[in-house]
């Protein structure tokens, strides 16, 4: 997938915004809910930074989409927005279009399809930017994991819309059935407390949203208002002016606008009232409606126009749209506003509402934001910057944008009688539609540039991250960190080898040998990760290696399989953990095995959330009847019994066999570069798997039956020279070094 040869003479920036519904061409902005002005930020804030000389890269993240409901160019895996920015669309939770709020349990396959992404284009992001609070998850993680900056952009948050859900009359079951508000919200408290960086519209934002938070003071906030693009929002008199130089698909675009709107107006020469938004209860277009419908004086004066989304059937639609827009449809019909009101299904955001905005304006109208609460309002700048003076909430971001650029008037839009005043006053008085107008234009210039955006953008930056360091300064031509103790996402992702080893027997037993494997794993750091493969909960694997000197390994996989951590920071993978959980019924299986005499539970330390450990004779009847019962009471897992006494029970998906096959996925290491070590049945699936298999000389009798295959090598060393000897026959280390091997004699 689309790998970019990098220089390293710049940044190299990662944003991330999940839902998928995301284009470069015609952006569908209110197709659903999906589709609000989060998306038109983010292409043009990936534009804008790919723009700057200090940045090499930008790449947009997204779901990929192959559905047939949504175009195709949703599919596309790689889509170029300018020479140094694309999208790149990553498939995760299937293939059909889903909501945001159903994406939570799938994030972290998008996490390691990300990671496999970065193997390949050999370069680590210096900053991960996370937009919304899944692209934050995301952005979070895939930092934590490469130590790099994490920088985060709400839009809107869960705390703020659980409570006007609940205002609204909703139940706390159905709020979280429908947008898994309670997901989100814990999601949003850790990403404050680990974002170095938060950007945020409006002071509002931060007092009014983020202070609903718990972790609130640990976060580090900026205002730093979006910009719009100058060359598409420019005022309406250029029409007149420079009519030659307006571009053929502008002209259309006005030209079916106005055709489309006189088929609703009965006297479309008048001024007309703009709305734009998505058919949502919080926008509050009812409101607005309300407010023309009871005000004959208002009707006598202007046309009122509301593009609500786009829409082909509203039965089909979701029920927060559906329900908003048959309460329009029904308040045209309760003030009889046939002839004045027009509700036009769709537009194209990328020609028709810039244009849209200068008809309105050149009819003198005016442009009203009803939302009940805006954190920003990205249409009210649009509007203006075409020429357009506004009504809009006096709560949230439109104070902001009134207060910097005067063009227009804030009211309390829950009464519909002040909204209706307040266009009146703009209406009626053509010293103050044309202070408005010209205000707008002049401080949407001034103020809300994207240019200007990432200027401040990158000082806050550098100001929060004092230790960020260019490609330019990274030792590897492959781009990778050279730090002494670099990530283990870099690690993972930089290394070409991988070997895993089972610890007793394996790799402990023989002191002098371990020693001098250890050695040349540090030797051979550059090019060999390694990590442990065992039974072992994560607690005592460490209390083992402390007891034998071993440094923590790039990897530890514990609990035969059941657990994956990374070193030095022992992070958990939770995406193998949430691969795992899929059908694993813990209390089910231990209750249908509760009864049988023969098995005794281990200590409470061997038991975890994904792993049942017993003690069991060694008796094949006994294996038999556990099996039965399983199957019979359909449980799918694993039942692995190992050492003639330990039985451990698994989910299906789990065993360090199939671990290790998760990560070659994850981290894109072919089968050729993997080695894998053990002494006894407890390895078996492990040594089995497509990977270069290594079996020490002191192995248990269990293996036996593995000799003879073509990728497993019975080493006739012990113990960690059996080790070394494999890494030399497969290829991981030269001959040479195994002239140095001192195998102590088996009583030692």
């Amino acid at each position: 997938m689309g790998v970019v040869k990098m220089s390293g003479n710049g940044l190299y920036i990662q944003l991330f915004s999940i839902h998928g519904l995301i284009r470069g061409a015609a952006p569908e902005l209110g197709r659903d809910a999906d589709t609000g002005g989060q998306i038109k930020y983010v292409l043009e804030l990936a534009r804008a930074l790919a723009a700057r000389d200090d940045v090499e890269q930008v790449d947009l993240f997204t779901r990929r989409i192959e559905d047939k409901t949504v175009s195709p160019d949703y599919s596309e895996e790689v889509e170029f927005l300018s020479g140094k920015a694309r999208i790149i669309r990553l498939q995760c939770g299937g293939r059909r279009y889903i909501r945001k709020e159903l994406l939570w349990p799938h994030l972290e396959e998008y996490i390691d399809k990300t990671i496999k992404f970065l193997k390949k284009q050999q370069r680590i992001p210096d900053i991960f930017h996370g937009h919304y609070a899944d692209g934050g998850y995301v952005a979070m993680e895939l930092a934590k994991a490469f130590d790099r900056p994490f920088v985060f952009t709400g839009h809107s948050l869960g705390r703020n819309k659980r409570d006007k859900l609940l205002a609204d009359g909703l139940s706390m079951d159905r709020i979280n059935r429908h947008y898994h508000i309670d997901t989100r919200v814990h999601v949003e408290e850790d990403i404050i407390a680990a974002a170095g960086l938060i950007v945020t519209s409006t002071q509002q934002e931060i007092d009014k949203q983020y202070g609903l938070y718990r972790n609130f003071g640990q976060g580090n906030y900026v205002v730093i208002p979006p910009g719009i693009d100058l060359d598409i929002f420019y005022p309406y008199y250029h029409y007149h002016i420079d009519v030659e130089h307006i571009h053929e698909d502008v002209k259309q675009a006005r030209f079916a606008l106005l055709k489309e709107l006189r088929r609703f107006w009965m006297n479309p020469e008048k001024p007309f009232i703009l709305a734009l938004c998505r058919p949502d209860h919080r926008k509050n277009i009812t409101g607005l409606i309300e407010a023309y419908g009871t005000n004959r004086e208002l009707q006598a004066i202007a046309n009122l126009a509301v593009f609500a989304g786009i829409r082909q059937d509203i039965s089909a639609m979701e029920e927060n749209e559906r329900e908003v827009l048959t309460d329009m449809l029904l308040q045209m019909d309760r003030f009889d506003l046939y002839g004045k009101l027009a509700i036009p299904k769709k537009h194209d955001f990328t020609t028709e509402v810039p244009e849209l905005y200068r008809l309105c304006a050149e009819s003198r109208g005016v442009f009203v934001n009803p939302a009940l609460v805006e954190p920003f309002g990205l249409t009210l700048i649009e509007a203006s910057a075409c020429g357009l003076p506004i009504v809009a909430t006096n709560d949230g971001g439109p104070v902001d944008i009134v207060r910097n650029c005067d063009n227009g008037i804030l009211v309390d839009v829950g009464r519909p009688g002040s909204i209706a005043e307040a266009v009146k006053t703009i209406l009626v008085n053509d010293q103050t539609w044309d202070a408005y107008s010209k205000n707008g234009i002049t401080g949407v210039r001034n103020h809300y540039s994207w240019p200007s955006h990432c200027h401040t953008m990158m000082q806050e930056v550098q100001a929060a991250f004092p230790v960020l360091r260019r490609q330019a300064d990274q030792a590897h031509a492959s781009g990778f960190s050279a730090d002494s103790r670099p990530s283990f996402g870099a690690r993972l992702t930089g290394s070409s080898h991988l070997l895993i080893t089972d610890i007793d027997n394996t790799l402990v037993g023989d002191p002098p040998s371990m020693y001098r494997l250890l050695d040349l794993l540090d030797k051979y750091r550059e090019s060999i990760a390694w990590g442990v493969a065992t039974g072992r909960s994560l607690e005592l694997t460490l209390e083992s290696m402390t007891e034998n000197n071993i440094p923590i390994p790039d990897i530890l996989i514990c609990s035969v399989g059941t657990e994956i951590y990374y070193g030095p920071d022992l992070r958990n993978d939770k995406g193998w953990q949430t691969h795992i959980s899929d059908g694993w019924k813990l209390e089910d299986i231990k209750r249908t095995l509760a009864d049988l005499p023969f098995l005794q539970f281990q200590a409470a330390e061997g038991q975890t959330s994904h792993k049942i450990s017993y003690y069991m004779e060694n008796n094949p009847e006994y294996l038999a009847e556990i099996h039965r019962r399983l199957r019979e009471a359909r449980l799918p897992c694993q039942v692995i019994y190992s050492h003639g006494r330990y039985l451990d029970i698994l989910p299906q998906r789990a065993s360090k066999g199939k671990a290790i096959k998760y990560l070659k996925y994850k981290y894109e290491f072919p089968p050729s570069k993997v080695m894998v070590a053990g002494d006894s049945g407890n390895d078996e699936d492990m040594l089995r798997g497509r990977s270069n298999g290594l079996v020490v000389g002191n192995h248990s009798e269990e293996l036996k039956s593995l000799k003879g295959r073509p990728n497993i090598y019975f080493s006739a060393k012990r113990y960690a020279a059996g080790i070394i000897d494999g890494l030399i026959r497969y290829g991981f280390i030269p001959p040479h070094e195994g002239n140095t091997i001192e195998e102590s004699s088996p009583d030692t």
